[in-house]
């Protein structure tokens, strides 16, 4: 079941079928003790319902675990050997302790069909598809859709303390298309598969699978929790296994499409730069 936040309301699809919910805000859905009952009194419908598709999000903080996949522990480390970095990735790849970090608030936020931003001060800008878990205020996994945390990788590569830099900034993560509603585990081999488009043309495409990820979700979410309070629930990002080479970079008008196939497809545009 798939859970869709849209301009006029909250849509349940079903194997075909479509449902209202009665909630006007998807901050019910993350804040529910009984989410079944809440499921439950959704409205059928007679057809699918005409909408426009927004970020599956309220007033949720978005954030981030780095350094899950091994591409990415290398990657990060070659970029930041100059900057005298290298080994802390190394150190925290094997470390007990993960990385998590502040990627967004909502309004920072973007959803499908819409615009993620590049820095104007940053020249190597890649974009990192990543499978997103919908955790409600208790620190329970009710969920899962698709995330991008775009990222400027020569800010953070100059120094790893400008890794708010690199990673925070107005339009700086999409999320979406929607929230596939399940508690249980996806299956291990489950595929995350990017497409950067330019100009009608393919500039870069690459895949990886969960089974990649390093920790346990589970551990994660644990980790997030710890002295930490979500009255309206989160969403975190669980890191990335897709790296385009050092020489590729986005540009205004590139589209990028993540698709994780139980989930569905997340397509935004580059904007121009301000």
């Amino acid at each position: 079941m798939k859970l869709h936040r849209a301009t006029n309301g909250l849509f349940l699809e079903n194997q075909g079928q479509w449902s209202r919910l009665s909630v006007d805000s998807i901050d019910a859905v993350f804040s529910a003790t009984d989410l079944p009952a809440l499921l439950a009194r959704a409205e059928r419908l007679s057809a699918p319902p005409f909408f426009t598709p927004l970020a599956p999000l309220g007033a949720q903080e978005v954030w981030a675990a780095g350094v899950t996949y091994f591409r990415s522990r290398n990657a990060r480390i070659e970029e930041s050997k100059q900057a005298g970095g290298g080994d802390f990735y190394q150190r925290v790849y094997e470390a007990d302790r993960p990385e998590l970090f502040f990627k967004a608030t909502p309004q920072r936020t973007v959803g499908p069909r819409q615009q993620v931003r590049i820095r104007a001060d940053a020249k190597w800008n890649v974009p990192e598809p990543e499978l997103t878990l919908a955790v409600n205020r208790a620190g329970k996994i009710f969920g899962y859709t698709i995330g991008n945390d775009m990222s400027s990788r020569d800010i953070e590569a100059e120094n790893p303390l400008y890794l708010p830099q690199a990673k925070v900034y107005q339009g700086c993560a999409a999320i979406g298309p929607s929230i596939l509603l399940s508690d249980a585990p996806l299956p291990p081999e489950t595929t995350i598969e990017l497409k950067i488009s330019r100009a009608s043309a393919v500039a870069f495409t690459g895949e990886t699978r969960i089974d990649q990820i390093k920790r346990s979700l589970p551990s994660l979410v644990e980790y997030l929790f710890r002295d930490q309070e979500f009255p309206h629930g989160c969403l975190l990002m669980t890191g990335t296994g897709i790296v385009p080479p050092d020489s590729f970079t986005l540009q205004p008008g590139d589209e990028i499409s993540i698709r994780i196939a139980p989930i569905g497809e997340l397509v935004t545009t580059v904007a121009s730069l301000k």
